[in-house]
């Protein structure tokens, strides 16, 4: 059931991408403005309060509707719950035009276009970026948008669906990176009251969720790319930079297609907010440096783009055999 709810959703997301300015997120914003007005109070332990609340509520609820309907009306209604569930929270489509965008205009030879829409998508002020440093921002934010849409969201949904939470874990990880995300916006860019306390909890607590996704969505670039180039990158990175999840995912697409990320480019300073998403993809930051590959051309978005695809279909392949295994046993 879980193979299928994934398939389906990624097919309809393809057809009818969420868009933006979506229900769905602007009740997600509201929902973790009102946990932080009513019950932040600045103390540690009012942070963790907070981040429950925003995050585990909806985990419950859609894992509690899950069984409902598995009991009341049988497996394909919840199949269709997983599905609906999925499509808001997985996706190429939901950050993947920023990137076609950009890429047409390199193509185009319009730089200036690219470091505009950069800009756009990023919130950080590039326009003194030069031609290889936009191509290894490009690079770099993109598979970190791959990891957060696609494979972080595929890990724990297929994890916690195989022990009966059903699409409990899609929710909990898009909840706990959006409002790591939100939160630090509102405290920062936006001047919002958002405690360090409730910051530091959902910060925290983000670090530990992404913590097992970003080696299976590492371990995925490195099974379809080259795969001992990768691995070695990956381990240079673990000695130097131990906590940094984002830093394993940069390292391991740097070995895969043999390519020199880092330094600066995930770390590119948020400096401005706005209507639409801009709340929505406030920055992250990574610590990785890759001083071995290539310098980075646009013939190098191409390769990412087979990359991320080669490592969608290896694990929807999987999860097939998977799904057969279980059904025949």
């Amino acid at each position: 059931m879980s193979f299928f709810a994934i398939l389906f959703a990624l097919l309809l997301e393809q057809v009818r991408p969420l868009p933006r300015g979506n229900p769905v997120h602007a009740a997600l914003r509201s929902w973790a403005r009102w946990c932080n007005r009513n019950f932040d109070a600045g103390r540690a332990n009012h942070g963790w309060i907070v981040w429950s609340l925003a995050v585990g509520l909806p985990s419950l609820l859609a894992f509690a509707i899950h069984v409902l309907l598995s009991d009341l009306l049988g497996w394909p209604f919840a199949a269709i719950w997983s599905a609906a569930l999925l499509y808001v929270t997985l996706g190429f489509r939901q950050f993947s035009h920023h990137f076609t965008d950009i890429r047409d205009a390199l193509d185009a030879g319009d730089e200036d276009r690219a470091r505009e829409l950069l800009a756009q998508w990023r919130q950080a002020d590039i326009r003194e970026l030069p031609r290889s440093e936009l191509v290894r921002c490009v690079i770099e934010y993109s598979v970190l948008q791959a990891h957060r849409h696609v494979f972080g969201v595929l890990a724990w949904y297929s994890v916690l669906a195989a022990f009966g939470l059903g699409p409990a874990g899609a929710v909990l990880y898009r909840s706990s990176e959006f409002v790591s995300r939100y939160w630090r916006y509102q405290g920062t860019v936006a001047q919002q009251p958002v405690s360090e306390a409730v910051q530091a909890a959902a910060a925290e607590a983000w670090r530990v969720i992404d913590w097992f996704p970003a080696r299976i969505t590492a371990l995925g670039f490195a099974v379809v790319g080259s795969f001992e180039e990768a691995i070695d990158s990956w381990r240079n990175q673990v000695q130097r930079f131990p906590g940094d999840n984002d830093g394993v995912i940069l390292a391991a697409t740097a070995g895969a297609i043999n390519v020199r990320l880092g330094d600066g480019v995930a770390k590119a300073p948020v400096t401005r907010g706005g209507p639409g998403q801009s709340d929505l993809d406030a920055g992250e930051t990574a610590d990785f440096i890759s001083n071995q590959g290539r310098e980075p051309e646009p013939a190098y978005l191409a390769q990412v783009v087979g990359l991320v695809w080669r490592s969608v279909v290896m694990w929807l392949v999987l999860l097939a055999l998977l799904t057969l295994a279980r059904l025949l046993g």
